[in-house]
């Protein structure tokens, strides 16, 4: 079972940056492909964006250009960089593997709001 800890999350004005992180237990971290997770107030948890253990990434196209996942396998981590911020980005960020989900950990909120 591996442990996961979301980090970075907090309010930003519309255009802002933050830098999610979140953190993994375990070994073999680095074979796994990995993803990010939005779940916004009354809406089913959506992936916004994936790595695969060579660093193959893929976007929801409403992120596309404004959104950067990456992955540090030495530090068993991975990150999402998201730019110009908007307010429809407003949801608790979560990270998962993607082919073997584990437990959903608590998450990280983000707020764009003005």
């Amino acid at each position: 079972q591996v442990q996961l800890v979301e980090s970075g999350g907090g309010l930003v004005q519309p255009g802002g940056s933050l830098r999610l992180s979140c953190a993994a237990s375990g070994s073999g971290f680095n074979i796994y492909a990995m993803g990010w997770y939005r779940q916004a107030p009354g809406k089913q948890r959506e992936l916004v964006a994936s790595i695969t253990g060579g660093g193959i990434t893929n976007y929801k196209d409403s992120v596309t250009g404004r959104f950067t996942i990456s992955r540090d396998n030495a530090k068993n981590t991975i990150h999402l960089q998201m730019n110009n911020l908007k307010p429809e980005d407003t949801a608790v960020y979560y990270c998962n593997l993607i082919l073997f989900p584990q437990s959903w950990g608590q998450g990280t909120q983000v707020t764009v709001s003005s």
